[in-house]
């Protein structure tokens, strides 16, 4: 684009802080981060508004004009500056739209850990930790107070249905080929994620309530299930409607390699029946709370989701697992959501447990280092 004729503004996702005795910005949605010197700081705060390249030649004029369009190069190549009506400016005035509340806190978690890359050769992973703990040992797993009083406590009840089921929940990494059947993911879905009751409020509406606690009963959690292996269900990607308790196709033909895809190659989760893919639609939230700590309780209502997903699926037999390992770009695409209004936070799936597992096993050391996929 011709800088002449092109208005320019600063990014709303800029972070400016100093690391050691560098003065460092950083776009924290593309990803750029650079050391510049402060006189940056007063480029970026003239183009706090549109405006026209002329007017800060003129603003700046005491400096050699080559210099100051080099600057402007550098500044929209490192995303800094944006070009109006530009797919990135078009974008970043999305998030300033939705998110200028939550802003620069949450911001900065949530689009600047989008493109995080995952190592899928276990067998890499496991030497890095080795020799982490050789180099630092890990911190002890449990904390305690031996100069404190003590009191000693009852043995916890253990001979209920309930205590067996939350003490079977495990995180499961191999799995038989045996389809699940509809009836159970539809109560997986239905008792996960499903309205169970509606309650009025004056001058408000309608509030859901639901298995799992939300802040402010907002649930922001939304579900879409990619299902490979359930019986009677047709291959694809669906989004639940939580109100009616239905299944709404999206996209037909999804495969295990699409498991392994959006799990940032996590080749042993291919044999799993159905992918739950856990989306956060954050005006939900927004509205009742606009601090950026609310951020928080959208993540925690994931887990409290997770959580319940994982004990009905031990419940029903299932094998149940959960990641945070996920392509959030790839799966957001193949969603049609647009990352700002609506992101994904979590992933889980199911599937049936291999013959004669009764704990979750580790994928088999011998495909440690390869990746298997049908």
């Amino acid at each position: 684009m011709n800088l002449r004729e092109t208005r320019l503004r600063r990014a709303v996702t800029l972070a400016i802080y100093w690391q050691k005795n560098e003065l460092i910005i950083e776009n924290y949605l593309s990803g750029n981060r650079v050391a510049a010197a402060p006189l940056t700081v007063n480029v970026l705060d003239f183009f706090s508004r549109w405006r026209m390249p002329s007017e800060f030649y003129r603003k700046f004029a005491t400096y050699e004009r080559t210099s100051l369009a080099l600057t402007l190069r550098q500044l929209q190549e490192r995303h800094f500056l944006l070009p109006k009506d530009s797919a990135a400016a078009r974008l970043d005035e999305r998030i300033q739209e939705i998110w200028s509340s939550w802003l620069p806190a949450a911001g900065m978690l949530q689009f600047g850990t989008r493109n995080i890359r995952y190592e899928s050769n276990l067998a890499l992973v496991r030497r890095r930790y080795l020799k982490r703990a050789k180099e630092t040992p890990p911190p002890q797993p449990v904390k305690h107070y031996p100069r404190c009083p003590q009191v000693a406590l009852p043995s916890p009840r253990k001979d209920s249905a309930f205590t067996s089921i939350l003490l079977a929940r495990r995180t499961w990494r191999r799995f038989s080929r045996r389809a699940i059947r509809l009836d159970d993911l539809a109560t997986l879905l239905g008792l996960t994620w499903g309205v169970q009751q509606w309650v009025n409020f004056p001058g408000v509406g309608r509030v859901a309530l639901k298995t799992s606690p939300s802040a402010g009963a907002r649930h922001p959690i939304e579900v879409y299930v990619l299902a490979v292996n359930v019986e009677g269900l047709t291959r694809g990607i669906y989004h639940y409607a939580a109100d009616n308790h239905r299944l709404e196709l999206l996209k037909r033909n999804s495969s295990s390699r699409d498991i392994v895809n959006f799990l940032g190659n996590q080749w042993w989760y291919a044999p799993a029946a159905a992918l739950m893919l856990m989306t956060a639609v954050f005006p939900r939230t927004q509205w009742k709370y606009p601090d950026a700590a609310a951020y928080r309780t959208v993540m925690i209502d994931a887990g409290h989701v997770c959580q319940t997903f994982s004990l009905v699926a031990t419940w029903l037999g299932l094998a149940p697992f959960c990641t945070m390992a996920f392509d959030q770009a790839l799966v957001e695409k193949e969603l049609a959501i647009d990352g700002v209004r609506e992101s994904v936070v979590y992933a889980a799936g199911v599937g049936s447990p291999p013959p004669g597992a009764d704990w979750a096993p580790w994928p088999h050391p011998s495909r440690w280092a390869g990746i298997t996929t049908s």
